[in-house]
């Protein structure tokens, strides 16, 4: 994969239920983290005391975080109603000449930040609520 733009990963939340994806306003910084838990089946009998674990066990989860500018746009209103009535709506991760992950997310946390000589800016957290894909480019 050739070098690409940060500007270009992307998250999209579907606006209307109907995979109608649209772009977060005001990100400037985007983050997808993939992680999985470990089941240690590590015995007296392991080879060498080393650890050994359970292929194809744990839970496996997804986390995206971004921040941005403060535009009080349509996706910005969509946000905070996701958060305050606990909706698990799609949303998409568009990762430059590579792919898209898609699947249900919950809003774990918004924070707005302003400062007294500079612009207003929010933080933003998702938690995967399911199962996830992933669609190559």
């Amino acid at each position: 994969m050739a070098v690409q733009n940060g500007k270009d990963l992307l998250i999209k939340v579907d606006q209307t239920g109907e995979e109608d994806f649209v772009t977060l306003a005001g990100l400037r910084a985007t983050r997808l983290s993939f992680n999985a838990q470990t089941v240690d089946v590590t015995s007296l009998e392991s080879t060498g005391g080393w650890r050994e674990l359970l292929a194809g066990a744990g839970v496996k989860a997804a986390a995206i975080s971004g921040s941005g500018v403060f535009r009080d746009a349509n996706t910005d209103a969509r946000a905070r109603q996701i958060f305050f009535d606990a909706e698990m709506p799609q949303f998409q991760v568009v990762i430059p000449s590579f792919g898209t992950v898609q699947g249900a997310f919950q809003i774990t946390s918004i924070d707005y930040v302003g400062t007294y000589n500079g612009e207003a800016t929010f933080d933003l957290s998702l938690a995967s609520a399911g199962a996830l894909t992933f669609t190559a480019l």
